[in-house]
């Protein structure tokens, strides 16, 4: 927002300079981002009154003029514009002036007649682009000033970068009164008391507020015998300074009074509202409005207008209608100065793609309280500048008084919340500088009445920061919080989840992090049970969705890497999947339910890629099963069976299901289901796994626990049986455990056969067992019996049969 320094000084007391001010203004929280000075270049530049001019003796274009600018002396200088008289007024760049355009003025002799200065035309001077000849300034402008002064363009302008919780600052006075709190200055507001005669306004106009959710009040005034015609200069300088065109007395006197409040208003031609009526209602569907731009809208049922009997003349708070604005011929005019709930306007500027000044405040949160005084200021404006007549009263309709906030500070807790000890006296200072007003009193703590314009403060945490910002972060020491003699051990969460990282990444994963909004379709392919959360406002529709699972980003990502012609690929992510909560937002409930996960991908060839020292290879189940086994190890996860299972974004060949030794199921790990690779566009051979780490965690052995080696040696023996082709290594390797505890330390498959002299429908496993005892050598006899009851109890139970 631009904010002229010229102008906020009519209501406080500035600070020396204008670069203190800025920075003033920033310590306080509004930065500013920018200062614009546009008489910066005209210094030298003063107004000049042409006393002579006579033709140049060697040159039929120039003329030799004798300019006053107030002194006793005059100048001699040489023009070449033809649009001046003698007794006009002009711009003379004097000897030693730097122009906008980087000319330097001294002295010269043009065809040999010298010239001590330039006259100067509105180009030369950076103001317009027009060339056409000198800028002729008004017959009443006074002799020797400068003309940036006599131009209106003595002034810096602020770039404030306005916060959307600041909407108070959206002003020449809110921003006058943070200079007051942060200088100590007396804020000096406008006090409007506009002379009233005639007809009361009742019998003018009536107002009614048919939409009372969307509109808390509606005021109106009316002006009768203006006369409509340009601003005074001073009105024009001032808008423009702030980025504003010059329209008219009328309108001007609206937008003027914006930036000076804060507070949209907007005047209709009484004559041309049907009825003298005006209704703040919603639209009818289909209806048309043709807005101030010229565009005939077809408006939403969801917007709120200004409508008079018959007709919408204006969308509340964005922009006025056509059919009822200020012309030429206006006589009377209403002003409306209203308070819109920011929610509709917001939807409106957004569905017609009109941001405008009133907009930009209404959306934020406008200041109720400004309302009057804003109506006020404008109707004894507009009857000053026009020569009108402001009709006696106001219209003021207010459906339900909102009672404003209230706050309570605790002034001991300020030093325990802020780290520096503020004296009671200037927070209390603070407070009542920045509008709050102090309503209660107790014991050690004031309860503040929150101004309606401060639509972010709530609380007292709220009251703790306006009493920071002001009294100078600067100020507040930098230490480190009290009472905390030990920071808290981290949880052992953290560092499973690192081990975890860390082994997923020593098998050739790099991590993957993906949004957590997923396509419908992406959940539907991969067939999951319960349906996903919608997202309210979602971003596209292929981010609509909550995910259920890791998956699709991860198979996404191996889609993107395909298209790039990447030969091998290998990701892994941890974050959670969402599901729907019966009971979610209830009390202190998530809305959702949230599970923790990790999963993973690979595909293509293994080892990364080509090599020479190997044969190129595809990746398979065992490397997605290896990269579940590498994170087991990595946490000590003991006794997790791989058991087969099905599910349906798995291909029924090869998916497993990870459980834990106490019975909890982890996850699933195998290859994705070639009907989801098609639907998805993918290619074959992608292997991916899936685990809940809350479970995975509390599993986890994070302490190391030490093992003694072992006093006497190992007797080795393997063991060749041949068992039907469905039974699982596992089942026959549980029952060797089993059977030969406690001598059996372990057993490990080394050898896996198909084929004769093996019967059809069988398969021999082999294993290399190891016999030890903690207390003794073992004998060979004890060995040997315990390995023939190994040999019974696996023939009896799984029907195995030892392989000659």
């Amino acid at each position: 927002m631009k904010i002229s320094v010229k102008w906020l000084g009519d209501y406080v007391a500035l600070p020396p300079s204008v670069d203190e001010l800025a920075r003033k203004l920033t310590a306080a929280g509004l930065e500013i981002e920018g200062v614009e000075r546009p008489g910066e270049g005209l210094r030298g530049v003063v107004v000049a009154q042409i006393r002579e001019s006579v033709q140049h003796p060697n040159a039929d274009k120039l003329s030799v003029t004798q300019v006053d600018i107030g002194g006793s002396a005059l100048f001699q200088v040489v023009c070449g514009a033809k649009n001046f008289k003698v007794g006009d007024k002009v711009p003379l760049a004097t000897v030693g002036a730097k122009l906008p355009n980087g000319m330097e003025i001294k002295q010269a002799a043009l065809r040999g007649v010298d010239s001590f200065g330039m006259l100067c035309s509105a180009k030369e001077l950076g103001i317009t682009e027009d060339s056409s000849g000198l800028l002729i300034l008004p017959a009443d402008t006074k002799l020797g000033l400068p003309i940036a002064e006599a131009l209106g363009l003595d002034d810096s302008v602020l770039e404030v970068n306005v916060t959307p919780n600041r909407p108070d600052a959206l002003s020449h006075l809110g921003i006058a009164r943070e200079v007051g709190v942060v200088t100590g200055a007396q804020l000096k507001p406008p006090q409007p008391k506009p002379v009233e005669s005639g007809k009361a306004v009742a019998e003018l106009v009536k107002v009614r507020i048919d939409a009372k959710e969307r509109c808390s009040r509606y005021a109106a005034r009316v002006v009768e015998g203006i006369t409509v015609q340009p601003s005074p200069q001073w009105m024009q300088d001032r808008l423009k300074a702030c980025g504003v065109r010059a329209i008219n007395n009328v309108v001007d006197v609206t937008n003027y009074v914006l930036l000076e409040y804060g507070q949209p208003l907007h005047a209709f031609d009484l004559e041309k509202v049907a009825g003298q009526e005006i209704v703040v209602r919603t639209a009818k569907a289909g209806e048309k409005l043709r807005t101030l731009d010229d565009k005939e809208r077809t408006l939403d049922a969801d917007d709120l207008v200004i409508a008079d009997r018959d007709r919408a003349q204006a969308l509340a708070g964005v922009m006025g209608g056509g059919d009822s604005e200020v012309t030429q011929g206006t006589k009377r005019i209403v002003i409306e100065s209203a308070h819109f709930h920011g929610s509709g306007v917001r939807r409106s500027a957004k569905r017609y793609a009109l941001h405008t000044e009133a907009s930009h405040r209404f959306e934020r949160g406008a200041d109720l309280d400004a309302v009057l005084p804003a109506l006020d200021r404008a109707a004894q404006l507009i009857a000053e500048l026009s020569g009108g007549t402001v009709v006696p009263g106001r219209v003021d309709v207010q459906p339900e008084p909102l009672a404003p906030r209230r706050a309570t500070l605790r002034y001991a807790r300020v030093e325990k919340v802020l780290g520096v000890a503020v004296p009671e006296a200037e927070v209390r200072r603070i407070l009542t500088a920045l509008g709050f007003k102090s309503v209660e009193e107790s014991q050690g703590q004031t309860t503040y009445e929150v101004p309606r314009a401060r639509v972010d403060v709530e609380r007292e945490e709220d009251l703790m920061e306006e009493v920071a910002r002001v009294y100078g972060y600067d100020n507040i020491p930098a230490r480190l919080p009290r009472g905390l003699e030990t920071l808290a051990p981290e949880p052992l969460s953290m560092e499973a989840e690192r081990r975890l990282r860390h082994a997923l990444g020593g098998v050739g994963l790099s991590e993957v992090v993906n949004y957590s909004f997923v396509a419908p379709k992406s959940l539907e392919v991969l067939g999951g049970k319960e349906a996903p959360i919608a997202l309210m406002n979602p971003l596209s529709v292929e981010q609509s969705v909550m995910r259920t699972s890791l998956l699709p980003g991860l198979l996404e990502n191996l889609s993107r890497s395909v298209r790039h012609q990447v030969e091998s690929v290998g990701l892994y992510e941890t974050g959670r999947a969402y599901f729907r909560d019966a009971q979610g937002g209830q009390g202190m409930r998530p809305a959702a339910r949230e599970v923790p996960r990790v999963a993973g991908l690979v595909w293509g060839l293994r080892g990364g890629g080509r090599s020479w020292t190997q044969k190129d290879s595809r990746v398979d189940f065992y490397d997605a099963k290896g990269a579940v086994e590498a994170l087991l190890h990595a946490l000590h996860v003991e006794g997790a069976a791989f058991t087969p299972a099905e599910a349906p974004a798995y291909h029924p060949r090869s998916c497993a299901q990870v459980t834990l030794n106490d019975g909890t199921v982890l996850g699933l790990v195998g290859e994705v289901h070639p009907r989801v690779s098609k639907a998805l566009g993918l290619p074959e051979g992608v292997f991916v796994f899936e685990l809940d780490t809350e479970p995975l965690y509390a599993a986890a052995r994070l302490v190391p626990q030490a093992q003694s080696l072992p006093k006497y040696p190992a007797v080795l023996r393997d063991l060749a049986v041949v068992v039907p082709l469905e039974l699982r290594n596992e089942e026959v390797r549980r029952v060797i455990l089993e059977v030969g505890a406690p001598l059996v330390e372990d057993a490990l498959v080394f050898d896996v056969y198909t084929g004769k002299p093996i019967p059809e429908g069988k398969k021999n496993l082999a294993y290399a067992l190891r016999y030890r005892s903690p207390e003794r050598t073992l004998t060979d006899a004890e060995v040997t019996a315990a390995h023939q009851r190994i040999i019974t109890e696996v023939n009896q139970r799984l029907g195995a049969a030892l392989r000659a």
